[in-house]
């Protein structure tokens, strides 16, 4: 019996413990749902909610794209795909370009910051989900789990951005297993609302940049408030939903 439980843990047949808290370190349903979420005490990866602010989407945006997209429309109403989507975005002044330097440098930002302060950095990646528990979730795997730990006491202290950065430890170790297979392929029936990670890639002169240690100085967004004192109690999730 032991062997068998062991077998399904954080898997769909485990009824006990939730098992996409297990494979994507969040759950749409929060502490409200029915399963466990084991968070865990150790962890090479460590995960930053909703720390990047895509410029194309928001909090707001992304309840209405839920039915927009029924009608093959983006959000705000904007065709999805082809010359008219590309056009819609040029028009409001966002193009594909605007976004994909806005996300470099973001991502840039925070993946040097991190790496010289509390150490080497196995993987980086970014949700470019638009459910409210994955949009803009950071996940960040080190080489050492000491690192992990030690980023994440020190990053719930820091700001980013104007805002204060919730960070915690994640059961996420293999990516492959959490992302969305249709997705990389393509083709995902559920859009950004999936369950699954959609993660938004970096320029590939960029990921050069990173994975082959160049660093850059310049500057950063962290800091530019006081250290905050806050409480962690059921509180956090209503200021953390008020924030937007």
């Amino acid at each position: 019996m032991a062997e068998y439980l062991a077998s399904i843990f954080g898997t769909e047949k485990d009824k006990v413990n939730c098992s996409f808290y297990f494979k994507i370190g969040a759950c749409r349903h929060g502490d409200k749902c029915s399963r466990i979420h084991n968070r865990p005490t150790f962890s090479q990866t460590i995960l930053l909610q909703n720390l990047y602010q895509n410029p194309k989407m928001d909090i707001h945006r992304a309840e209405a794209a839920l039915f927009c997209c029924q009608f093959g429309r983006d959000v705000i109403g904007r065709p999805s795909t082809g010359a008219l989507g590309d056009l819609w975005w040029v028009m409001v002044g966002v193009t594909d370009s605007h976004e994909q330097q806005h996300f470099d440098e973001f991502f840039e930002e925070i993946f040097d910051e991190v790496e010289d302060k509390y150490g080497e950095i196995e993987e980086m990646n970014v949700c470019d989900n638009i459910g409210e528990h994955m949009i803009g979730n950071v996940y960040i795997k080190f080489k050492r789990e000491e690192d992990a730990e030690r980023a994440v006491k020190d990053l719930n202290t820091r700001w980013f951005g104007g805002m204060p950065i919730y960070a915690e430890l994640s059961p996420v170790t293999d990516f492959r297993e959490a992302c969305c297979r249709q997705y990389e392929m393509g083709d995902c029936g559920k859009g950004g609302f999936c369950n699954f990670m959609h993660l938004k890639p970096i320029s590939r002169e960029l990921r050069r940049r990173l994975y082959g240690r160049r660093k850059r100085a310049g500057f950063s967004s962290f800091d530019r408030f006081p250290e905050r004192r806050r409480s962690r109690s059921r509180g956090r999730e209503r200021d953390r939903r008020s924030r937007y």
